[in-house]
């Protein structure tokens, strides 16, 4: 995968400005041209990679010999601001007619040409790393074309370049030698820009990459050796350091500074650690430990090693490394008070950052031989260099301006195009007439507290016989009872409640963390509210009531649900008679385990029959002789008496109500569930038809369809259509913990369903059993006890041992991921060894609800 070893040859051929030696080497490179015609198979071929790095490597050296000809990569000048830009239409025109590359021709000619040749290499290049899914490779790219950008002094094509590689550089990233090289690349043009704290930040995360990728062994024989990488990332690192502490120290803080050449002193000495004698590295590594050095004040132990590393970079050609040593070792022959000879090496170290453009390097030599003929009271040779000096700063100043300009020209788009964002959201998701979030808003804002694991309360409110209101005050004072209904709502609601105008007359109340019960609470003082308001002073004639339908999420519940559950119980409260709030738990008086139990009816005090039992004469201790004697004991014929006296016959038992007709959701279609209800309803008009196990469309479905007779459990995913029978007797419904509530919420909906009053206790599992031992009312005050349990399954035996009442005990198979889809708590139950258990199948609330009912209506009797 590119780049590869031609491409860190070509890199450092291009570094030196050794552009034939870098055009020579890319000459093994396909070298056609964007602007040649090609074949219909090329031209259909995805970019590739390799193809990008090469055109990218091209590039440069076109924007590099540019540079030389003292023009940017869009044709204009750098350093001649008098001079003709070039013409670029005419450099493509040269391009496609091959003049270009003609010996005779003109040089403003080739120039043009290759401007435009390296803008459409750089865009073939840019599309080319668009289009490929790896980031790393993306992100070298982009920092590649950021120094390229740099050279052109395009700096804010530059920023943007820097800017879109870092986004592109995740902390996760693995770590290898493209990884430690981007960061270094992206740090070198973070430091032109004049970013030094985060050029720091950058060339850090590069060491630490190639550190890690040594120790993890992550890199293969073409990276070379681990240890140079290492000692490479240390040692630009140190370079860094080494240059913030030298603008300390020339910004006249030496305290600050100290600290930076210390650091940089060490990072040189373990690249030096790290390297062979013979590495390339070593000089590098020996000029930054020189430069430390003078700037920890040790000039004579600089002196020595920099003069050296002078002598070896003179002999290899590096130019960028010659510079920097021969700055080096002009600052410690100035501060050993060796004016001569520091003249000397500034003087040629100004020479090579000005031939080839180093502007760090350049600025640095600069300001050095201002400093060094201020103290040789030299004022006549220290002028020129003080005016350059002031010269480069103004155009740093200038670009600064310009940056600042191009900031302020985001900053203000960037705001507007905010400000236009913000327009369209609320028009997006704002009602008109309330202003208050509509529909749209409420049902994002639902997904979004259903999906981050809340258990929202939701309160649906509808306006009362509305159309009335319309008819009698006409439609503008409809929408002044509206926007006063709405602002009723949110006087009455807490800041962190949101009120919603979900469509027409209804209106949404989305409660975060809130229980049922505090939901409404809140409601019925907005109730009164609405209902003693001045509708007079408003022109309103009739009267105006809300109702409101309250249901709380469970865990798992969705957004069509949870208003599913709501909708339903705001139809109840409707066909109770209207303004009036009713929350979902009302149905099955859902209670926590400390609260006061419900008031339970007075029952008639009538006596029961009982078949009094004889003892048997064959029992004469009393047992089950009579039980098993069936028909009673006789001498044989029918014509002689029994040897015991006969029961008295039990008198004949009122019927009880009908049992609903029960449709099952699972496994069948909406349209299937809706067409069984309907025939259910049509065979018998006098009984609920009970829908369990239904999705939440079919909840929906069914809500819609029968609006004015259904009444919907969300969390018990069932649905009762028609009339529900009165209460007789009392059902109890114990579960042990949340992981357990459908089951249980299905046992008691159904219970209450069946004809039944039903209270639910929940989460008594395990230590949470105690408020059942200090208050007996539910173990007493009931007929039939439901307990419902999967992880707590000993949770039947332990409530059997401590009443009399009998017990449906359902283990379900929630829990824990060994129960075995609920055969563990099913064998838990059945091997309890306390009496009065009768257990249902595994999740089998329907069962357990009707079971528990029947013989609580037979017991109140």
């Amino acid at each position: 995968m590119p780049p590869g070893a031609l491409h860190q040859r070509v890199t450092a051929a291009l570094a030196n400005w050794q552009l034939d030696d870098a055009e020579r080497l890319l000459s093994v490179v396909d070298p056609s041209s964007p602007y040649e015609p090609a074949g219909r198979a090329e031209r259909d071929e995805p970019p590739s990679l390799g193809r990008a790095w090469a055109d990218t490597l091209r590039a440069e050296l076109l924007v590099r010999r540019l540079r030389v000809a003292g023009f940017s990569v869009v044709g204009e000048p750098i350093d001649a601001p008098a001079t003709e830009s070039l013409d670029l239409h005419a450099g493509v025109a040269g391009l496609l007619d091959h003049d270009g590359e003609r010996p005779d021709s003109d040089p403003r000619s080739e120039s043009a040409s290759h401007a435009a040749l390296a803008i459409a290499l750089v865009r073939s290049a840019k599309a080319a790393f668009d289009a490929s899914d790896d980031d790393l490779q993306r992100a070298a790219g982009l920092a590649r074309h950021a120094r390229i950008e740099l050279l052109s002094r395009r700096i804010d094509a530059a920023m943007d370049e820097a800017v879109e590689a870092a986004s592109l550089l995740d902390p996760d990233l693995p770590p290898g030698a493209l990884l430690v090289d981007t960061l270094g690349t992206l740090a070198g043009v973070l430091a032109d820009l004049e970013l030094m704290p985060l050029a720091l930040d950058y060339q850090r995360r590069a060491l630490e990459a190639a550190g890690a990728a040594a120790e993890q062994g992550l890199l293969g024989p073409e990276d070379g050796d681990p240890e140079v990488l290492a000692a490479g990332a240390a040692t630009c690192l140190a370079a860094l350091c080494a240059e913030l502490g030298e603008a300390l120290l020339d910004d006249g803080d030496p305290g600050s500074a100290a600290p930076h050449f210390a650091e940089a002193r060490r990072l040189a000495e373990q690249a030096l650690a790290q390297l062979p004698p013979d590495a390339e590295g070593i000089v590098a590594a020996q000029v930054v430990h020189g430069w430390a050095l003078v700037g920890l004040g040790e000039h004579a132990a600089a002196s020595g090693p920099l003069r050296a590393a002078v002598r070896l970079t003179s002999a290899t050609g590096d130019r960028a490394l010659l510079a920097s040593a021969q700055l080096a070792l002009g600052r410690a022959l100035r501060r050993q008070g060796d004016g001569r000879g520091a003249d000397e090496q500034l003087a040629k170290a100004l020479a090579l950052a000005s031939e080839h453009g180093l502007p760090r390097l350049r600025r640095a030599a600069l300001r050095e031989l201002c400093t060094l003929h201020a103290e040789l009271d030299d004022a006549g040779r220290a002028l020129p260099y003080l005016q350059a000096y002031l010269a480069d700063e103004l155009d740093r100043v200038d670009e600064r301006r310009t940056r600042w300009v191009e900031l302020f020209g985001r900053r203000k788009s960037l705001l507007e195009n905010e400000r236009a964002a913000g327009q369209l959201r609320r028009q997006a998701y704002e009602d008109p007439l309330t202003h208050l979030p509509n529909r749209r808003y409420a049902e994002a804002r639902l997904d979004g507290l259903l999906s981050a694991g809340t258990t929202p309360a939701l309160a649906v409110v509808d306006v009362d016989r509305f159309k009335s209101i319309n008819d009698a005050v006409g439609h503008p004072g409809g929408d002044a009872v509206l926007r006063t209904v709405a602002e009723l709502l949110l006087a009455g609601c807490r800041d962190t409640d949101e009120v919603c105008r979900w469509a027409g007359d209804e209106f949404v109340v989305l409660f975060p963390d809130t229980t049922a019960e505090q939901a409404e609470h809140a409601l019925e003082r907005i109730r009164r509210a609405v209902a003693a308001h001045d509708w007079a002073a408003d022109g309103v004639t009739v009267p105006v009531t809300i109702s409101v339908g309250i249901a709380s999420a469970t865990r798992g519940d969705d957004r069509r649900t949870l208003f599913a559950a709501a909708d339903g119980v705001l139809y109840d409260a409707k066909r109770s008679g209207r303004d009036r709030v009713v929350r979902l738990s009302a149905l099955t008086q859902t209670r926590a385990p400390d609260a006061a139990p419900p008031e339970a009816p007075a029952r008639p005090a009538e006596p029961s029959a009982r078949v009094t039992v004889q003892a048997s004469p064959l029992d004469p201790v009393g047992g089950f002789a009579a039980l098993l004697a069936d028909p009673p004991l006789s001498t044989g014929s029918p014509a002689e008496p029994t040897l015991a006296p006969q029961p008295a016959p039990a008198p004949p038992s009122r019927p009880g109500p009908a049992e609903p007709d029960v449709v099952w959701g699972v496994n069948r279609s909406t349209e299937q569930v809706l067409a069984l209800v309907r025939e259910a309803r049509a065979e018998h008009p006098d009984r609920p038809a009970l829908v369990v196990r239904a999705t939440a469309d079919t909840l929906v479905a069914l809500a819609g369809a029968y609006d004015g007779s259904t009444t919907v459990d969300a969390t018990a995913m069932s649905a009762a259509v028609g009339p529900i029978p009165e209460p007789r007797g009392r059902v109890g419904v114990l579960c042990a913990g949340t992981a357990d509530a459908s089951v249980a919420a299905e046992a008691a909906f159904v219970a209450r369903v069946t004809g039944t009053e039903v209270v639910r206790v929940d989460d008594v599992g395990g230590s949470r059993l105690r408020p059942l031992l200090t208050d007996r009312t539910l173990l007493d005050d009931t007929d039939c006890l439901v307990v419902v349990a999967g992880l707590d399954a000993s949770l039947a035996a332990t409530v059997a041992a401590m009443t009399d009442v009998p017990i449906v005990a359902v283990p379900t198979s929630t829990g824990r991921p060994g129960s075995f889809g609920g055969f563990g708590a099913l064998l838990t139950v059945l091997n309890a060894a306390s009496p009065g258990v009768v257990v249902s199948t595994i999740d089998n609330g329907h069962a357990a609800g009707v079971f528990a009912a029947r013989i609580a209506r037979r017991t109140a009797r």
